[in-house]
């Protein structure tokens, strides 16, 4: 599959500009003129991805320098640029920001990202505060790294004409042209709560405010200019191994605002592999098909519902039922917890979970733990033979409050041996029962 689509990524000096919020503007806007644009998120991220696809119709796709294989990514930009006008990808972090450790613009980082592709960045700058100054950061931007085709920048949070008009002026000679000036404006503000934005499913006047964004961009950047910067990816498509190897021939995959945490590049290539996937809501009390041979349960926000799922008798005994049959049952982070004993909520109250593996979690002290890994598999299984490496990331508050790994369970073990991006020996991770498994990592890809 070819990719004749050509990309720029839209980037920031620091988390908090407002990337999200005028790349969906952009989207949306970009969409309703008959561009076929493509979303992509540089990043482990799992939340802006879905408002990105709801504002340009169709899935987007994460590109990781740090966690993804170059094959891997070479395939996933030429995907995302498959029946595509225009690629727009969301920075991470900060331009220059990426995995601990690393040099600045180093792996993870966005300007890695366009290293990678050839893609060239737009500077996404939160004027607020900041007159002629804001040139001065420009200037440091373009220079600090020359390797860099640092191709335009964008106000936002901008004060009025005169505030646009200084800044226009002290840029003027910089060379990166100004696309354009956003407003303040109560209209591009999304709720956030403690892994970042609401959901979108959640935003039950997304659509509104997707309108709204959208006509907002398109009245103070111009669009022709900003999209005549982008170009093709430099790197050719190649054909990867699959990120993790599919769990079984039929897949059942939790999917509701509870387990909203599944990658679509994991899933497509299940799906490549020729397994079925089988979706279905814990939520709604479903259970597992029983004829599917793996169930997996990814990330998500049990912890906002762990009551409603406690009591969620069809979820849980179909979980227990597919565990009796030996089905592959596998969880990361929020389903790794939901398949342990018991998930204590931020309140303090404890909620009796599947009750799989010997694991009790806790939001009553919430704590981050945040971070790049990269897992051996300790045994083979599902995953793997022993060995087989992967990166991925780690995200969450839960503390865990009861046994993980052995912890005295008969024939319990721990799944993993991790590494943090510095190469800083973590430990082991997760833990397997026979047919059930799980950790706190979301898999992103395989490691050479």
């Amino acid at each position: 599959m070819a990719d004749t689509a050509r990309g720029l990524i839209l980037a920031a000096p620091a988390s908090g500009s407002g990337k999200t919020v005028l790349t969906l503007a952009l989207l949306r806007h970009l969409r309703t003129r008959g561009v076929r644009v493509a979303p992509v998120k540089a990043g482990p991220d799992y939340i802006d991805p879905a408002f990105h696809a709801a504002a340009a119709g169709r899935a987007c796709l994460n590109l990781d320098t740090w966690a993804m294989r170059p094959a891997t990514l070479a395939a996933l930009a030429a995907r995302a640029g498959a029946e595509a006008d225009l690629i727009l990808a969301e920075g991470v972090m900060g331009l220059f920001d990426g995995a601990a450790g690393a040099a600045p613009g180093g792996p993870g980082s966005s300007a890695d990202l366009a290293r990678a592709t050839g893609w060239p960045v737009v500077l996404l700058v939160d004027a607020k505060g900041m007159g002629a100054s804001a040139a001065a950061l420009v200037r440091g931007f373009a220079e600090f790294q020359r390797d860099l085709d640092l191709a335009g920048v964008i106000f936002n949070r901008v004060g009025g004409a005169r505030h646009e008009a200084l800044l226009r002026a002290a840029c003027e000679p910089l060379g990166p042209p100004v696309l354009g000036c956003v407003p303040r404006d109560e209209a591009l503000v999304l709720p956030e709560r403690h892994l970042g934005l609401v959901q979108a499913g959640e935003h039950a006047a997304l659509e509104a405010f997707l309108t709204r964004a959208g006509e907002i961009i398109g009245a103070h950047v111009d669009l022709e200019a900003l999209s005549a910067l982008a170009r093709p990816c430099a790197r050719a498509a190649e054909a990867p191994a699959p990120p993790v190897p599919p769990l079984g021939q039929s897949i059942a995959v939790a999917r509701d605002l509870a387990f909203a945490f599944a990658y679509p590049h994991v899933l497509e290539a299940w799906r490549t592999a020729g397994a079925e996937l089988r979706f279905f809501s814990p939520l709604a009390d479903d259970a597992p098909p029983p004829e599917a041979d793996a169930v997996f349960l990814p990330g998500g926000y049990p912890e906002l519902h762990a009551g409603r799922l406690a009591d969620n008798a069809g979820f849980l005994d179909g979980l227990r039922g597919a565990a009796a049959r030996g089905a592959v049952v596998y969880g990361e982070c929020g389903g790794y917890m939901v398949l342990g004993q018991s998930l204590t909520d931020a309140q303090g109250a404890r909620h009796a979970m599947a009750g799989l593996l010997p694991l009790e979690t806790s939001f009553a002290r919430p704590r981050r733990h945040l971070g790049y890994r990269e897992a051996v598999l300790l045994d083979a299984g599902p995953l793997g033979e022993t060995g087989a490496r992967y990166r991925g990331h780690e995200f969450h508050f839960a503390e865990v409050v009861g046994s993980e790994g052995a912890g005295g369970a008969e024939g319990a073990a721990p799944l993993f041996r991790c590494r943090d991006s510095r190469g800083e020996d973590l430990g082991t991770a997760g833990v397997q029962i026979g047919s059930v498994f799980g950790s706190f990592l979301h898999l992103v890809d395989g490691a050479d």
